[in-house]
This record gives C-alpha cells, sequence and structure tokens, in this order.
C-alpha cells in the first residue's frame, strides 16, 4: 500500500511538473517577452490575462500544483540517491542540477510571486503599472542577478524535467529516442534562457523604458 501511494506521489509530482507549472512557465516566458515591443506592448498583453474568465480559480490550481510539486520536489530532493552505479556521469549531473534547480527555482518562483501578484493583491501595486514594477526590481543588480539565475533554474528544471517525464511516462523508452530527447530540450532550454534573459534586459535598461513611456 505504501508503495503504492509513493507511486502515485512520485506521478502526481511528474505530472504537475508539465501541467499546469510548466504552462505557467512558458505562458510567463511568453507574456514577458511584449516588454521587448515597449510599455504599453506589455502592459496591454498583462493587461489581457486579468480578463481571463475564472482568473482567481486558475491561480489557485496553479499555485496549488506549484506548493505540491516543491514540497514533494524538496522532499525528493534529500532523499535522493545518485544512482552512480545505475547511469552514466552524464545522467547522474543531470539528475543532480535537476534536484538543485528544484530548490532554486521553488526560492525564486515564491520571491517573485510575493512582489508581483501579492502586491497587486494587498493594494500595493496597481495592475497596469507591471512594467514599471519589474523596471524598479530589476535596477537593483543584486535582484537582476537572482532574476537571471531564477530564471535559467525553471527553465532548465522545466527542461530537464520533460526529459524525465517522456521517460517515466513510457514515451521515449530506448537508449536512441532518450538521446534525441536529450539533444531536443537541452536546445530547448538554450534558446528559451536566451530569451528569457533578453527580456530581462529590456526590463534594466531603464532610458530605453523612460523614452517609451515618453
Amino acid at each position: 500500500m505504501e508503495n503504492s501511494r509513493h507511486f502515485f506521489y512520485r506521478k502526481l509530482h511528474s505530472l504537475t511538473g508539465v501541467i499546469p507549472v510548466g504552462i505557467f512557465l512558458l505562458e510567463h516566458l511568453y507574456t514577458n517577452y511584449f516588454a521587448t515591443r515597449g510599455v504599453e506592448a506589455y502592459n496591454q498583453k498583462v493587461a489581457e490575462i486579468w480578463e481571463i474568465p475564472f482568473l482567481l480559480v486558475f491561480e489557485l490550481l496553479i499555485i496549488g500544483s506549484i506548493i505540491y510539486h516543491g514540497i514533494y520536489g524538496l522532499y525528493i530532493a534529500f532523499q535522493a540517491k545518485h544512482n552512480v552505479g545505475n547511469y552514466s556521469y552524464f545522467r547522474n549531473v543531470m539528475f543532480m542540477l535537476q534536484r538543485v534547480t528544484g530548490v532554486i527555482t521553488l526560492i525564486y518562483i515564491t520571491w517573485h510571486v510575493w512582489e508581483t501578484r501579492v502586491q497587486v493583491a494587498l493594494g500595493n501595486v496597481e495592475k497596469d503599472q507591471f512594467f514599471e514594477l519589474m523596471t524598479d526590481i530589476l535596477s537593483n543588480p543584486w535582484m537582476l542577478t537572482f532574476y537571471i539565475i531564477g530564471l535559467v533554474s525553471a527553465v532548465f528544471h522545466f527542461s530537464n524535467g520533460m526529459w524525465s517525464f517522456l521517460v517515466t511516462w513510457g514515451i521515449t523508452i530506448g537508449p536512441r529516442s532518450q538521446q534525441i530527447s536529450t539533444y531536443v530540450w537541452m536546445t530547448l532550454f538554450v534558446v528559451l534562457s536566451s530569451i528569457g534573459i533578453y527580456t530581462l534586459l529590456t526590463f534594466v535598461n531603464v532610458e530605453t523604458a523612460s523614452q517609451l513611456i515618453r
């Protein structure tokens, strides 16, 4: 009975890493990319999100999934053995990085939600001031560094997690398919990380932002 529960928790942990947490990450990257088109374009995109029907329900679902995925992920991280004798050195390194980036990502998401969504709920930030809010946050070099590390960790955790997801759910079974999957997801990791960092640097460029506001 205990083993079956553990199996179920593992499967649910794997599934929540893709739906809805993975979708949440991709949607954030997509929305934030509009910052590269200017203040008005970004704030308009954010405004569209506020108009989604039953938004609070979706937010609670995502938050609940993140909490479960994060807490159970921490349990896995601290209970994990790196299977040195069973897998290649590369896979063991990726296994270790998956655990480390999972911890960093949990801290990053928690802090980011506190600085943005929670501040809106508390009435400290207006819904149409997200560009200005992110510019203010990222103007601090320490926060910029933290956000870049958090972003890269989140994208890696998702990309490498997708490799594990496909193996766990029996989609990529053989060595050949798993090798191709590695190339695909690591390429996606590089692409998404590059786009995300470029977007963060857009927020940092205060002079450009000020010109766009005018």
